[in-house]
């Protein structure tokens, strides 16, 4: 181990600790929402992704978004903003306002490579894999069986793991919940980061150095396109992360990258343990907005299950921001993010003709 210190401050929490703190929750007021259907009345019949903050004026809750980018970047990482009255609007009103706000605390990047900048996150059933990425697999115990791109996964009604997204801070409005489940379950990769330091000081190193990584479902159609980038990272005292395990699997599953050695399996299966020990889960509402800032946050989804009825569809929109207070990222996370400097505007879903 070459010396490696725990990371202080306020992104540093433990799941048991923040389950109930008020930090991280806020409530829109009355003149919240009437700013925001004044704005929505500024807007009409103008289509969503030609909504822009100086289109969708909201002056009133201009120190709102400045304390919600400051507690995503300097705070806990997390924010959930609680009231907005989604049953009172329309589809497509929503989506202006949710775009709307959107391009208040940031800039709305790419979702996919088809030009995505609001993905409705719903079950799209058993075809889900084969609209977003879905491949058989080979020799081994899973032998014959589908291998759903994370993206595909993200449209089904299944848990999801532990990830990060490919963006600064991700957003998610709350439409509709299901009948049961789809609870979202938060966690700090800060905190993973230091009790590994605690444990395992030498499985944590691993974590520093490169993992092969596909780009199935993002800008490549299978899995053999890849690219190397470690799990954790440090620049000027700022910590990130970006780890999701199935894209992990996917690069080895394609067979063009070294096969993962079994410290760095040791390594995986503590950071999701740890990840599991460490969490807290988060209820979303309808109304509910929930802000997460990447580098130091990783989420999950329970299993849901929706209703008979239209309104028990789980049905929430999400933004990918890419963050003007964002923090300097590590050389070589270019390969991911575009770029590394400070405020830049970076990440999401590089574009690929179809």
């Amino acid at each position: 181990m070459t010396g490696r210190e725990p990371i202080v401050g306020a992104a540093a929490w433990q799941g048991r600790e923040m389950a109930d703190h008020p930090r991280w929750r806020r409530d829109l007021t009355r003149a919240e929402i009437a700013e925001i259907d004044h704005a929505l009345g500024a807007v009409q019949g103008l289509p969503w992704r030609e909504v822009t903050a100086d289109s969708f004026p909201l002056p009133g809750m201009k120190h709102r978004f400045a304390e919600i980018a400051q507690e995503l970047e300097e705070g806990s990482g997390m924010v959930k903003l609680r009231g907005l009255p989604v049953e009172r609007y329309t589809p497509e009103e929503l989506r202006r306002i949710w775009f709307g706000i959107g391009c208040h605390l940031g800039r709305p990047v790419f979702q996919n490579r088809r030009g995505e900048l609001m993905r409705e996150i719903r079950d799209e059933g058993s075809e889900a894999g084969q609209r977003y990425g879905q491949v058989t697999t080979g020799a081994g115990q899973r032998q014959g069986q589908a291998f759903l791109s994370s993206y595909a996964r993200t449209l089904t009604n299944g848990a999801l793991r532990f990830h990060t997204d490919r963006t600064d801070v991700v957003g998610l409005l709350c439409v509709q919940q299901a009948r049961a489940g789809g609870v979202s379950r938060l966690v700090s990769s800060v905190a993973i980061h230091n009790e590994m330091l605690r444990r395992r000081p030498d499985l944590l190193d691993l974590l520093f150095e490169d993992f092969h990584r596909s780009r199935f479902g993002e800008e490549a159609a299978s899995p053999g396109v890849t690219y190397a980038l470690p799990v954790f990272g440090l620049r000027a005292g700022k910590f990130t992360s970006h780890f999701s395990l199935t894209y992990i699997e996917a690069a080895e599953m394609a067979g063009t990258v070294p096969k993962l050695s079994a410290a760095q399996r040791e390594a995986l299966d503590l950071l999701l343990a740890l990840a599991e020990a460490l969490s807290f889960d988060m209820t979303l509402e309808p109304g509910d907005m929930q802000f997460l800032n990447n580098h130091v946050v990783y989420h999950a989804r329970t299993a849901f299950t929706d209703g008979a009825g239209e309104r028990e569809h789980r049905l929430l929109y999400r933004l990918w921001l890419s963050m003007p207070n964002s923090r300097p990222l590590p050389e070589g996370h270019e390969v991911l993010w575009g770029t590394t400097a400070a405020g830049a505007l970076r990440g999401g879903i590089g574009q690929v003709e179809l």
